[in-house]
């Protein structure tokens, strides 16, 4: 690839790039003045601190629809989210309903707790487009359900769960509901009380717009977790336990706070375009990158037909053409950064069809022009053309 030749980046499903710049100016500002630990002292940098982490709780719980911002807890990722929630309700003898097409992140820490407490797990099966029959996971529940977990939206796919439906199945049976926001915070209109979940799961580095090492976690006030894990939180050092006051008890050790301060200027930002305008945005690159790869011979695309909602996910798979040499090639040769390969869930390709050979994703973003789209449609036929001579 030429040195100077601009980059692409359409691998926004697993890092967003670029971000804003008051994302980085507001993290070298934290760094220069006020990096101190915060709710472990009462010096002013301290304070400072501790108010930047409450002011970044205050925007994600106003984004959100999330009553006390007390209730989201600080994580690294939304894996670190997902296993706090996993591992802290569930106990030997429950029974976990999930769908078969989650991302490792959620499936492996619930075949990790078959293996350690003996909890039973059922994979109900998407269509292999991602739709979800509700009556199929109503017909799984059992008297001793504890828990569904659902993507909100495929990493693979884009196709977008009906989680309001869910959660009725779930209150029904006095079940939780955990939702994995990997791909829909920040870009999916999302409204913890109008949706009725119970426990959330979000990333800071992807929709949200924020850098890595940041993410949260939503728990319903009526829930306890056991925390993950225990350790110094500043609040209640006399005694031998974790605290029981949030969020505390779900934030021992020293926080991201650089992290989180430009994790609270990517909430800002998406509160100003406003959701609602970036999921148009990213619907109208999508629907372009997939028309003009659907023009051309010998390209399957996998996910909602055209026309049908999703997110800003296009994986496909060109006949004859390893998905990983036309990511390479891309790469190389266009400038362009893709992700190729079965992007941490073999369960949704296995669903796609995709089990055999995986596929290139693309994934558009915000900051996406369409002439970036038009130069990976050209990319991708200069490459079916190459090749197939």
């Amino acid at each position: 690839m030429s040195q100077d030749r601009p980059l692409i980046y359409l691998d926004n499903a697993a890092t967003s790039w670029p971000k804003p710049p008051a994302v980085w100016e507001a993290m070298e500002r934290v760094m220069r003045e006020s990096a101190a630990n915060p709710g472990r002292g009462g010096h002013a940098m301290a304070v400072k601190a501790s108010r930047t982490l409450f002011e970044t709780r205050k925007r994600l719980a106003k984004l959100l629809g999330i009553g006390n911002p007390n209730d989201i807890a600080f994580t690294n990722n939304t894996t670190h989210a997902l296993n706090m929630a996993i591992q802290g309700l569930l106990n030997p003898g429950d029974h976990v309903i999930a769908t078969s097409i989650e991302h490792n992140s959620v499936r492996r820490p619930l075949e990790a707790l078959k293996r350690k407490l003996g909890i039973e797990v059922t994979y109900v099966a998407t269509d292999a487009r991602g739709t979800l029959d509700l009556k199929h996971v109503a017909s799984a529940m059992k008297p001793n359900t504890k828990l569904i977990a659902t993507t909100h939206s495929s990493n693979l796919l884009g196709s977008i769960t009906p989680i309001e439906s869910l959660a009725e199945i779930a209150a029904k049976s006095g079940a939780k509901l955990l939702v994995d926001a990997a791909q829909s915070a920040g870009v999916l209109p999302i409204h913890i009380g109008s949706m009725g979940i119970d426990l959330l799961a979000f990333p800071g580095h992807k929709g949200l717009l924020g850098p890595q090492g940041t993410g949260g976690l939503y728990i319903h006030p009526d829930i306890d977790l056991e925390p993950l894990m225990h350790g110094g939180t500043g609040s209640k050092s006399e005694a031998p336990e974790q605290p029981t006051v949030r969020p505390d008890r779900y934030e021992a050790g020293t926080p991201n706070t650089v992290g989180i301060a430009g994790l609270a200027e990517g909430v800002a930002f998406i509160q100003k375009e406003t959701v609602q305008a970036i999921h148009a945005r990213e619907k109208h690159l999508t629907t372009m990158l997939m028309e003009g790869l659907l023009a051309q011979p010998g390209i399957t695309i996998l996910g909602p037909e055209p026309g049908v909602d999703r997110t800003a996910i296009v994986s496909f798979i060109v006949e004859a053409i390893d998905p990983s040499e036309m990511a390479f090639l891309l790469d190389q040769q266009f400038g362009i950064a893709v992700r190729a390969g079965f992007h941490c869930t073999p369960l949704g390709h296995d669903t796609a069809g995709s089990g055999e050979t995986g596929a290139v994703r693309a994934s558009p973003g915000y900051f996406t022009t369409e002439s970036e789209i038009v130069s990976m449609i050209e990319a991708v036929k200069q490459i079916k053309r190459t090749l197939n001579r």
